[in-house]
């Protein structure tokens, strides 16, 4: 983690509409701290309640199975937020959170996160239009894991990520490249079914791996084999929506 990077919230996105004094103010009721590639910041079932605000750096919220499995649940960057359920309803985290990189974190308590809610109405929408995103997205998710095929899962993963990285309205370059074990956790499936399912689109001239890069060369060939599957029309490539994952 570099020296320079600064403790402060101004490059959160809850936080852009304050003014400075009042962000100074919230600064420093949050405690800043450093977390280390694959140190772990919260654990599930943890009765801690404070909101983690990501300053730099990237997380993994992830759950485990009764096996060990280890099921990726979302990945957040800097400008996101993780842990507010907790901190509205007072229950255990439903997931645990490690750092995916070095990382630099503002944990803000419970009580200055409900203050903040309630005495800024627009900071409160944001609020909620994030967890009506992550409501629809884990009803996606749910209809895909129920009625889909692990290869069709895996192709649904793939659209997932190459909609957050359009570079025009038929082409997606994503970096860096995905790990064959991270779409087979997200995707409830094995790194074999994953490798066997890229090779068959790349095959199509639909995927193309690059240096430093997975490239979707066709958005839309990409988009009708997944919706087809799902009973769907054709997306027309809207943005992700996947969002902040609560705890």
């Amino acid at each position: 983690m570099p020296d320079n990077v600064l403790e402060d919230l101004s490059n959160i996105d809850l936080m852009v509409e304050l003014e400075l004094g009042e962000r100074e103010k919230i600064e420093a009721s949050c405690s800043f701290k450093h977390y280390d590639e694959q140190e772990q910041i919260i654990d599930r079932q943890s009765e801690t309640t404070d909101v983690f605000f990501i300053v730099q750096g990237t997380v993994r919220v992830v759950n485990y199975s009764l096996s060990g499995r280890e099921i990726t649940l979302d990945d957040l960057t800097q400008g996101y937020y993780f842990g507010e359920l907790a901190a509205l309803d007072g229950a255990p985290r439903s997931a645990s959170v490690m750092a995916l990189s070095d990382c630099l974190v503002a944990a803000m308590p419970q009580e200055q996160f409900l203050a903040l809610l309630e005495n800024h109405s627009s900071i409160s929408l944001k609020v909620m239009k994030s967890l009506a995103g992550i409501v629809r997205a884990s009803t996606d998710r749910i209809m895909d894991l129920s009625t889909l095929a692990a290869n069709n899962r895996v192709q649904a993963d793939l659209l997932r990520l190459a909609r957050n990285h359009m570079d025009d309205g038929n082409r997606a370059e994503i970096s860096p490249i995905p790990l064959h074990s991270d779409i087979a956790s997200r995707a409830s499936t094995t790194r074999e079914t994953v490798a066997r399912v890229l090779n068959d689109p790349a095959r199509r001239d639909v995927v193309e791996r690059q240096k430093e890069c997975l490239v979707v060369l066709d958005m839309e060939i990409l988009s009708n084999m997944v919706e087809k599957v799902r009973g769907n029309n054709p997306a027309q490539f809207p943005p992700s929506a996947g969002s902040p994952v609560v705890l």
